[in-house]
């Protein structure tokens, strides 16, 4: 996996096969789309460069740096701005407490399935520490990742007014594509449905993957769903097609139509795979 995004990250991929050309190419409305398969080959691009809001696409990247600064058995105690700040910004939240104590492990499925900006909250103000050096920290991993067209202000998609973070098609698949190499993140996204049971130190909870693709179409990896009304519908996805990893982005699409477009765009790209392995 790693060997494929450093090929991403040098440029050194390649476009689809010509044999694979007599695959029909799914109809895309999303204003941006980006598709590549773990060798770095690349079978859709559509304004794939273009800076865009992601909305809560930004939570893979909240993800992967709490999963290089912390230990899964660290626990979080939530405080009342963590759900505050949920509730005041109409958010989606993991329906978390004040006083709950839950482990980094848990909180990063109440993080990446519901997509509970509580629980993202929670994780910045802990990793951070405090969500303004969480941020710089999402920042400079970006850099690090070479995410060049990519801009975080918060660790939740939220918009924030007159500072909008930003990041592309192409540079959230690369993301995608290191977060997915981590197996704590890939096992956290690939889940259906998580349920953390009542303890002395948290109430129970049953949180629901937002993603229905992974409920839609056959070998679905997860990974992420965003909406807000400035970035519309988003979805980062994932999935095996032809023996190999395929992973896609589709920003500003269509509520329902973005599953059921990553569905045919994975099927695509399989139908490249294997015409170019003559299979």
């Amino acid at each position: 996996m790693v060997s494929a995004v450093l090929a991403l990250l040098l440029g050194v991929v390649a476009p689809a096969a010509p044999a694979a050309a007599a695959a029909r190419v799914p109809k895309v409305v999303a204003t941006s789309a980006y598709v590549v398969d773990s060798t770095g080959t690349i079978h859709y691009g559509k304004r794939e460069t273009r800076r865009m809001p992601v909305a809560s696409l930004v939570k893979v990247m909240t993800a992967y740096v709490v999963l290089r600064e912390a230990r899964l058995s660290d626990t979080v105690t939530i405080t009342s701005s963590d759900i505050s700040h949920a509730i005041r910004n109409g958010a989606a939240t993991a329906g978390l407490r004040k006083g709950e104590r839950l482990t980094v492990r848990d909180l990063l499925y109440g993080l990446l399935l519901p997509s509970g900006a509580d629980a993202a909250s929670a994780l910045a103000r802990r990793y951070g520490p405090g969500k303004a050096a969480f941020v710089a920290k999402m920042n400079r991993t970006a850099r690090e990742l070479g995410l060049t067209r990519t801009r975080y202000t918060n660790p939740d998609g939220l918009p924030t007014p007159g500072n909008g973070g930003y990041s592309t098609a192409a540079d959230q698949v690369r993301l995608a594509m290191w977060a997915l190499d981590d197996d704590t993140f890939a096992r956290v996204v690939e889940t259906k449905v998580h349920k953390v049971a009542r303890t002395k130190v948290h109430n129970p909870h049953t949180w629901r993957n937002l993603n229905k693709l992974l409920w839609q179409a056959g070998d679905v990896l997860g990974v992420k769903t965003g909406y807000t009304s400035a970035a519309g519908h988003c979805l980062l996805f994932a999935g095996e097609r032809g023996g190999r990893q395929v992973v896609g982005a589709l920003l500003h699409g269509g509520s329902e139509s973005r599953f059921t477009t990553a569905e045919r765009l994975l099927d695509y790209a399989g139908a490249q795979i294997s015409a170019d392995e003559g299979l």
